[in-house]
């Protein structure tokens, strides 16, 4: 069963599922009636999905690593290509992403959540990618 992302308002605008691989975590993801543009969408560190979301707390980085695909000490483990929604809002993805287990990495004490912000990541500004409010969650569960 996939897990839910839902909006501020509490509606469902997409389901992603993950498969660990001897890579990496797998993630695919199917959104609708997100606003059409791009969007940043990585793992953040905690699993709660409270309005406005500031509760998933930072991107996902166990390592300490710098934000961002074109930072040369980056990325986060967390930190995923934007998504560019068409102006349907439908959209599906697949994406190997650069958290290396579901567990222990993802699935620890507190969990972690997928957030979708409303603009598109810059990939280099710290700590996040300057892509501003978090527009939907999802916390990731054990299946």
């Amino acid at each position: 069963r996939p897990g839910e992302l839902e909006n501020r308002d509490g509606e469902t605008v997409g389901t992603v599922m993950l498969r660990e691989t001897p890579n990496g975590v797998l993630v695919y993801a199917s959104f609708t009636g997100l606003p059409p543009g791009s969007h940043a969408f990585h793992f953040h560190e905690t699993g709660q999905c409270e309005p406005p979301f500031k509760s998933a707390g930072g991107h996902f980085n166990p390592d300490g690593s710098a934000h961002g695909f074109l930072v040369e000490e980056g990325p986060h483990a967390g930190d995923m290509p934007n998504i560019h929604v068409p102006t349907s809002g439908e959209l599906a993805i697949e994406n190997l992403s650069g958290v290396r287990a579901l567990e222990p990495d993802l699935l620890d004490d507190d969990g972690a959540a997928f957030i979708v912000h409303r603009g598109a990541d810059d990939y280099t500004s710290q700590p996040s990618g300057a892509a501003g409010p978090r527009i939907a969650c999802g916390v990731i569960e054990p299946q």
